[in-house]
């Protein structure tokens, strides 16, 4: 059961990795609203295409808690996206994936704070190396920047964006047993229905980019691996080992992110770069090794 946890999370954390850089490679080609809505709309489609016998037998199962679906829905799919892509427009894929590591630290916070989930020395430790690794990131390796508040305008968002998802992760353990079918139909048509206001919006105001054939290339494959693949093996790895392990191995992401930018994007690889993935990834060892020593 383990096992198979750890290679759900493996999978998932990769194609998040990518996800940012194709955030990045939609500069330009399609604006990020757009491409939110695009995204969910193109992945309820295919969803539904196969698992809608599923919706219709779960429908009374649907009724009773759509509320709560529609909320994780709304934040872990759609909120948490636009901030993403935003965040892409004034910052780096690497600065983004890296601050992703933050991840975890939101969901031990508010596992320990609201649910008083216990945690163990070596956890807290691990919780400290991430945010040192965050901060060497947030502040491009000049800590004086965090302690007069100049960070980078996408690394601000990006910071947004990972209380959200934190929060999207932990507030799973309210979700009503159903089959994954149904339950990801519903919270990726409840993300489309709420990206909606944003493009309304980047319409409004004559932001929008009408994407080509790589802008819909891009839309494409965000719909299908980071979206549906990556969403449902996540659900599924939080039921196997719990929010608070299954969050550490989003600290994955800034290597494969860092790894795909530079390969993909041929963006710089800076020094404090290197250092923040070590202080994370030495972060999810500490702490992992003390939730099963535990």
């Amino acid at each position: 059961m383990t096992q198979r946890a750890y290679f759900y999370m493996l999978l998932t954390t990769l194609f998040w990795g990518a996800n940012a850089v194709a955030g990045k490679l939609a500069v330009g080609l399609i604006s990020p609203m757009l491409l939110t809505s695009m995204r969910w709309l193109l992945a309820v489609t295919v969803l539904l295409s196969f698992a809608w016998p599923q919706v219709r037998r779960d429908l009374p199962i649907i009724r009773r808690h759509w509320p709560v679906l529609a909320a994780l829905g709304a934040a872990g799919f759609t909120i948490f996206n636009v901030s993403l892509y935003s965040a892409l427009e004034f910052t780096t894929a690497i600065n983004v994936v890296i601050l992703q590591a933050g991840m975890p630290l939101v969901i031990f916070l508010a596992n320990f704070f609201i649910f008083r989930v216990p945690v163990t020395s070596a956890q807290v430790i691990g919780f400290f190396l991430t945010v040192a690794g965050v901060a060497a990131v947030a502040s491009a390796g000049a800590p004086q920047q965090l302690l007069s508040l100049s960070l980078n305008k996408g690394d601000a968002i990006m910071l947004i964006a990972v209380l959200v998802y934190g929060g999207y992760t932990v507030a799973l353990r309210y979700r009503p047993v159903m089959h994954w079918q149904s339950m990801m139909a519903v919270m990726a048509t409840s993300a489309f229905i709420f990206s909606l206001p944003f493009t309304a919006w980047e319409i409004a105001v004559d932001r929008v980019i009408w994407p080509g054939v790589e802008g819909i290339s891009i839309a494409v494959f965000t719909a299908i691996f980071p979206s549906l693949i990556s969403q449902v093996l996540y659900i599924q790895a939080n039921g196997l080992i719990g929010s608070n392990r299954a969050g550490l191995f989003t600290n994955l992401i800034p290597v494969f992110g860092t790894i795909l930018s530079v390969v993909v994007l041929r963006e710089t690889l800076h020094l404090y770069h290197v250092v923040a993935l070590v202080l994370v990834m030495s972060g999810i060892a500490l702490a992992e090794r003390g939730k099963r020593a535990r």
